[in-house]
């Protein structure tokens, strides 16, 4: 099997999770359009099911495995929105989902993750240690591990998000995606550069995570090591697959300032009157910060999603 899906295998994905999915709709705002200079398009993903795009690519995973590959139930490790999304797409389907957590993810995403009835173990806040859980996990249910970014069939579903906003809201000349892990912008820019070739794919990435801008311009993979912002859906590194994708179909990356990201997330909750996490604010922060020339362009935004901790937030 191919390790990279193309156009044809997210028009797949799209085909079999469209009756599991929300179509969320494409906002605008006159405010937002007067203050950028920009005609302005939101794919609101804080409005799918579990509150993020994250539900896309996990159901397109549990869905396109054959049942005998799933009866063990399927396992991942995750802070936040992929490990709700697996816990809901597999209570779909009938089968077990075992979820690694770190302890100290937001209490919010441990309780979604919960309430979707999922087998919750907690380790450390760091790769080797929710690696190491995840392996005992596996070793000893059988669950298939369904990775938040490095999965062919992720990657496909989260590809359906910009299908849509393209066949809703027409023609681009810039589309902007977050990047974390990668998941997100390989689906976007094979989609994107699929059905408008001409349409520029920029990554946005907070300067304090900026592995993904780093790997960029060295055109090589430079993991993540500490990362510090706000942005918690944007701390992991990308893999080997995610990355082939960037480097061949995403035009540029930008990073953007701790400041602006909160400037951009107020901005869209005041405005737009929707919840947004940190992460979505990003790829509106780069326009905001003037790392992306808008002017009277049409503008795509895929906002990644809406689950904030309502205890913590920086405003």
């Amino acid at each position: 099997m191919k390790s990279v899906p193309d156009f044809s295998d997210i028009e797949k994905a799209h085909l079999i999770i469209h009756e599991y999915i929300h179509r969320t709709p494409a906002l605008t705002s006159a405010s937002i359009n007067s203050i950028t200079g920009a005609d302005v398009y939101f794919k609101c993903e804080n409005f799918q099911k579990v509150g993020a795009f994250k539900f896309r690519g996990a159901c397109n995973a549990v869905f396109s495995l054959p049942q005998e590959e799933m009866e063990l139930g399927v396992a991942t490790h995750s802070s936040g929105n992929h490990a709700a999304a697996l816990a809901l797409a597999a209570k779909i389907r009938g089968i077990d989902a075992h979820i690694v957590m770190p302890r100290t993810s937001s209490e919010i995403k441990k309780k979604a993750v919960a309430g979707y009835g999922a087998k919750i173990t907690f380790c450390e806040p760091t790769l080797e240690a929710r690696e190491n859980t995840l392996e005992k996990v596996t070793g000893k249910t059988g669950a298939i591990e369904v990775h938040p970014y490095d999965n062919f069939f992720v990657i496909a579903g989260q590809g359906t998000a910009a299908k849509e906003l393209i066949e809703d809201a027409g023609t681009f000349d810039i589309l902007l995606a977050p990047v974390g892990g990668g998941g997100l912008l390989s689906g976007t820019a094979i989609s994107t550069k699929h059905l408008l070739p001409d349409c520029k794919v920029i990554a946005t990435e907070p300067a304090g995570a900026d592995d993904a801008f780093r790997s960029f311009r060295a055109k090589k993979l430079i993991p993540s090591v500490n990362p510090k912002t706000i942005a918690d859906g944007l701390l992991t590194s990308l893999s080997d697959r995610t990355f082939s994708v960037i480097l061949d179909k995403v035009d540029d990356i930008v990073t953007v300032s701790e400041e602006k990201i909160v400037e951009a997330m107020r901005l869209i909750w005041e405005r737009m009157k929707i919840i947004v996490e940190p992460s979505s604010a990003v790829p509106l922060a780069a326009i905001l910060g003037n790392k992306v020339e808008v002017k009277n362009k049409k503008v795509g935004i895929i906002l990644s999603g809406g689950n904030v901790d309502l205890e913590r937030l920086p405003f």
